[in-house]
């Protein structure tokens, strides 16, 4: 099982990001990133890897496009050609011929000389997790229903007892050729699928096929610090090819949800934390329970002003794939009181009496420069 982090996120730039701001953010981050400055690194030497390989492929228009319908999927064997299927889960086709077709060898560096059969399709599952799994991680179960290989013919699509012949398009290569244009493409022979060979007599369970549906479970193993989009790879788990060719890829992505107390910025996590107008005025402390079940004291300042940032290093969210955690950064909101009792309105009122104006400086100087503003109009 891999993990696949979107391009876009490794580089920091939005989806629309210009060819600019493509250049712009890959450059600040290979500097950031490079082995020269980053001696003995293992993790900074993978980052700069997969930038490089990121920017690689935004840069073309081609692969941009490619890439933005259907992911890393689209350069890898059998990658994907469309969205289909239900039940959170989408069918890719096979989008090496879309490249192979129009490009000739110039994308596909031979690619289907390579492949041989065609393998299965790969899949798409859609997970929501929640904020605290992202935090943690957890090992998740999924029932999926996928084509899976036919056990009455082991895959092979023919009649138990029965012979397979020689398919007379491709003469039992597999692959056919075609002109196009200035280019020869070759393709998977579209009669046996690449496998060489015809059934005389298909499988009753199959109908020759090779494949059937069926139910199954999967664990999902989700790392420490995944983000929304991210994507996890399951080898071999997608739909088992036709008359046993390979099996696709399962593909699950990421939806986190929308947390009650916390939002996440990058590895930062942060909250709104309301105080009294005395825990204001006067300082104090107060207990913010993180993500990772411990409590984070935060001490305030007096005379704490609303929007203030207070931040604990090392209290948010754990990185993907790398050591370190972010910051859990607070925002102070100041709360005025709506029930006083009795007493307390009496106290409050002895306040009042007392004020100079030199207790709220902003407030002093405000509006002295509007009593300036007026006197210079008179």
């Amino acid at each position: 099982m891999t993990i696949d982090i979107d391009y876009y996120e490794l580089l920091e730039v939005e989806r629309t990001a210009d060819e600019g701001t493509l250049k712009s953010a890959y450059r600040k981050l290979a500097m950031q990133f490079h082995p020269d400055r980053n001696p003995g690194c293992a993790d900074s030497e993978a980052r700069f890897k997969a930038i490089n390989e990121a920017y690689d492929c935004l840069k073309d228009p081609q692969k941009r496009a490619a890439y933005d319908r259907f992911g890393k999927a689209a350069f890898q064997n059998g990658g994907p050609g469309g969205f289909g299927g239900g039940g959170g889960q989408a069918d890719f086709g096979d989008i090496g011929d879309i490249f192979e077709s129009i490009f000739g060898n110039a994308f596909g560096g031979g690619a289907q000389a390579r492949r041989g059969p065609a393998r299965g399709a790969d899949l798409r599952y859609d997970l929501e997790i929640s904020l605290e799994d992202a935090f943690h991680g957890k090992n998740i179960d999924i029932d999926i229903e996928v084509a899976v290989a036919c056990t009455t013919c082991s895959g092979s699509g023919a009649k138990p007892g029965t012979d397979v012949s020689r398919c007379r398009t491709c003469a039992g290569h597999g692959k056919v050729r075609a002109q196009q244009g200035f280019f020869m493409v070759e393709r998977t022979c579209p009669q046996c699928m690449g496998a060489g060979q015809t059934i005389d007599e298909p499988c009753r369970d199959c109908g020759g096929e090779g494949r059937v549906d069926k139910k199954k479970t999967l664990a999902v193993a989700i790392p420490a610090g995944v983000d929304e989009g991210t994507r996890i790879r399951l080898s071999g788990e997608g739909e088992a090819g036709p008359r046993g060719t390979p099996p696709g890829d399962l593909y699950i992505f990421l939806h986190v949800k929308r947390h009650a107390v916390f939002e996440r910025e990058g590895s930062n996590l942060f909250a709104r934390v309301p105080i009294s107008f005395t825990t204001a005025a006067l300082g104090g402390t107060i207990d913010v329970p993180g993500l990772d079940r411990e409590h984070h004291e935060f001490r305030i300042p007096a005379g704490i002003q609303t929007g203030k940032q207070l931040r604990k290093r090392g209290a948010g969210m754990p990185v993907l794939n790398a050591r370190g955690t972010g910051d859990l950064v607070i925002e102070v909101e100041v709360e005025t009181p709506t029930r006083l009792t009795t007493r307390q309105r009496e106290l409050l009122e002895e306040f009042r009496a007392t004020e100079t104006g030199e207790e709220c400086p902003n407030s002093e100087g405000f509006f002295r420069r509007l009593k300036d503003m007026w006197d210079g109009l008179g």
